[in-house]
């Protein structure tokens, strides 16, 4: 009866890791772009797809540019009044927590008049593999840790990811996978 309610706890956590595991992150506007004022921020969202977990990297030069959180209502009118948050230090990393929108925009003069802002649509459902054309991969050293992050970050195996995919899977929990392993031999 024991082994019986343990592989039942696996199969249990098995089950919620796989929901969780698989977060991408994302490179603002890349292959050809970034935090710039060439890139066209609505086709690159657009050809994404964002979930909760997912994670968005801003590049830029701190002195050129920053990274503002507004509403919509400061989004559509380019407003850098009372931003939900400021950023500028040049590789701005957002994780997208919850289902939603999220907007972010140029608080330097006239950046997000010139098209330096993004609308991000996070939708539930399970990860999915960004568009080939959507941007390049972000190598895991280059992609910084954040307050809260646990997920150790782990880029896909040569050839198995589109070139210019634009994103790096960040997979958690197999020291869990291999401590119930573990369990299960008992």
């Amino acid at each position: 009866m024991a082994k019986m309610a343990k592989i039942l706890l696996a199969f249990a956590a098995v089950v919620a890791i796989a929901e969780v595991a698989i977060a991408t992150t994302y490179t603002v506007g890349a292959p050809n772009g970034s935090w710039d004022l060439q890139t066209n921020y609505t086709k690159w969202a657009e050809a994404n797809t964002f979930h909760p977990g997912d994670t968005l990297t801003f590049t830029y030069s701190s002195s050129q540019h920053d990274v503002l959180e507004v509403t919509q209502v400061n989004y559509d009118s380019c407003s850098t009044t009372n931003p939900i948050a400021t950023h500028n230090d040049g590789n701005t990393v957002i994780t997208l927590s919850a289902v939603g929108t999220r907007y972010f925009i140029c608080g330097f003069s006239g950046h997000c008049g010139a098209g330096q802002k993004v609308q991000i649509n996070v939708v539930s459902g399970s990860p999915s593999a960004p568009a080939p054309s959507s941007g390049g991969p972000t190598p895991p050293s280059s992609v910084p840790s954040t307050p809260g992050s646990t997920s150790p970050i782990a880029s896909p195996p040569a050839g198995n990811s589109p070139p210019d995919s634009g994103a790096t899977t960040v997979t958690a929990g197999a020291g869990l996978l291999v401590g119930l392993a573990a369990l299960l031999a008992f």
